[in-house]
């Protein structure tokens, strides 16, 4: 039996299941937009490309695109989050398997570094130019897209500092928010040159800088 101010049941099993369907349907909009502005990103090896290639390329309309994105900004920032959500999943699934807390924060940081080298043989724009100025021009946007890594990070700081293998006194978020921006600073600087004479940077060598920071064993 109901109050007079509660709705039925019935009613509020058919709104979820309305909200519910809706939302799905939302979910499946944003990802053909996603979809397409990928596909027109890897073909041109840019960023530069309109709303309305991304609309005419996922057969949706440009309502539907402006009910789900405020601009293009906002398309690149949802790509942008996404790729860093998946490096933050390969990360996790590469350590899965590993029992020490520390060799887990190894592979961590060797595969971030890997993952965040600038790779000649494949276009990656988003992490080439639009990363860099979105840095510099919306800074807190950028730290949201991080969250993923700084999470996992912390998460394995963490279990090593529970296992006893960190310096006293370190706050593992932090530290983790300052090895993800120094290993993709420098994996993103220290590209591979034609100089013979250069001698770019190695996973091993900025796991080594890290360590020294934060791990007891160094």
């Amino acid at each position: 039996m109901t109050s007079a101010n509660e709705e039925p049941a019935w009613k509020q099993r058919a709104v979820e299941r309305s909200i519910k369907t809706a939302k799905l349907r939302a979910e499946q909009r944003v990802q053909r937009f996603l979809d397409a502005a990928q596909a027109i990103i890897t073909e041109k090896g840019t960023t530069e490309f309109t709303v309305q290639e991304v609309v005419e390329r996922s057969k949706q309309s440009l309502r539907s695109f402006y009910l789900q994105f405020d601009g293009k900004h906002e398309l690149l920032l949802a790509l942008f989050e996404d790729a860093l959500s998946k490096s933050a999943d390969q990360i996790r699934a590469a350590a899965a398997t590993e029992t020490d807390p520390i060799a887990r924060v190894r592979i961590a940081v060797t595969l971030l570094f890997e993952l965040s080298r600038p790779d000649p043989n494949a276009k990656r724009p988003l992490f080439s130019d639009f990363a860099p100025q979105l840095l510099l021009t919306h800074p807190t946007e950028v730290r949201v897209a991080h969250a993923p890594l700084v999470a996992l990070l912390s998460e394995f700081l963490e279990e090593a500092g529970a296992a006893d293998e960190l310096r006293e006194g370190l706050h593992p978020r932090r530290v983790a928010a300052m090895v993800m921006q120094t290993v993709m600073f420098i994996a993103q600087s220290s590209g591979a040159t034609d100089d013979p004479d250069n001698h770019p940077i190695t996973a091993d060598e900025v796991w080594e800088f890290c360590a020294q920071g934060f791990s007891r064993q160094t």
